[in-house]
């Protein structure tokens, strides 16, 4: 996606009350502002009542700052925090199928070896590998891979955490506001 001016990849992670409904609430805040979500992951946190999303979207910084001031005043929202790329971790898993019979099988696993992912599956022609990593080296994979021809291909999504001792949790939120 080109990006105008002023626009820019931001990921917000959001801790919210685990139940119906609440998926639709946070993400029509975003669509409604025209932001495109890149990404979006949710899953449970530490504690099953609670789960965490990940939001990468693209858009204009004083919109989601607006964006951000409406999720904290959602009833199922405890906590948002948008992350900085410089201190936080960001993954994603990524599985891709490649078309690979015998004569082009070792060069598509070198190229695998090289990115520290995994052969998953292996057929006569055809090879699944596994990989972790940031968006640009699952995107450097994929470069790599298609010339040999990628037959499908599936993403997590982003997932982020704050580096150091910074948290977002529950228990984070409630010591704060005693």
């Amino acid at each position: 996606m080109e990006m105008g001016e002023g626009m820019r990849q931001h990921v917000v992670s959001v801790l919210v009350e685990n139940r119906a409904g609440t998926l639709s609430r946070v993400s029509g805040l975003f669509s409604r502002r025209g932001f495109n979500i890149d990404s979006l992951t949710v899953g449970e946190t530490e504690d099953p009542s609670v789960s965490r999303m990940t939001i990468a979207v693209s858009g204009a910084d004083p919109v989601l700052e607006q964006i951000i001031k409406q999720l904290e005043k959602l009833v199922d929202v405890i906590a948002v925090r948008q992350l900085d790329a410089s201190s936080c971790l960001r993954r994603e898993i990524m599985l891709v199928k490649i078309s690979a019979g015998a004569e082009t099988r070792p060069a598509v696993i070198e190229i695998a070896g090289i990115f520290r992912s995994r052969v998953v599956d292996v057929s006569s022609t055809t090879i699944t590998i596994e990989a972790t990593g940031d968006i640009e080296k699952l995107n450097g994979l994929i470069l790599l891979l298609r010339p040999y021809g990628v037959l499908e291909l599936a993403r997590t999504g982003l997932v982020a955490l704050e580096r150091g001792a910074g948290i977002l949790s529950v228990s984070s939120v409630l010591s704060i506001s005693n």
